[in-house]
């Protein structure tokens, strides 16, 4: 018996995009969350890096909006678990109010798809995540 490719309930509207948010700053969650759940996308949200790591590998997000400094484990450590887990890569944006070159170059070298530094306007991390979500 074949198996169709599962679609969205009705054939024009496309599944929502997932995006997973991984801070631990309440404020600068809730004001990403807002401004990514008004353009249509569905946030989930963890707290630390121990939680976002298993709800990353739990709910297969879309895209992965990452804070290097967090407690339990760091941006960085969870972006490596990442790279190094999945077959299919997932869309990382790592964000961050460290203003050092050398984070900025080990998180590329670790293969971040974009590197935000803290505070940011809502319009810079919107163009880099309608960005890497239109190229599916």
């Amino acid at each position: 018996m074949d198996e169709q490719p599962k679609e969205s309930q009705t054939n024009d509207v496309p599944p929502k995009k997932r995006i997973l948010l991984v801070d631990d700053d309440p404020e600068i969650v809730e004001s990403m969350r807002l401004a990514l759940e008004t353009k249509g996308y569905q946030i989930l949200v963890a707290r630390d890096g121990n939680q976002g790591l298993a709800m990353a590998e739990r709910e297969d997000p879309d895209l992965v909006i990452l804070d290097m400094m967090m407690p339990k484990r760091s941006g960085f450590l969870v972006l490596e678990r990442l790279r190094r887990t999945r077959r299919v890569p997932i869309r990382v944006i790592m964000i961050t109010a460290n203003e050092g070159s050398r984070h900025k170059a080990y998180a590329e070298m670790l293969g971040v798809d974009d590197y935000i530094r803290k505070p940011f306007a809502m319009d810079r991390l919107m163009e880099s995540v309608n960005r890497l979500l239109s190229t599916d």
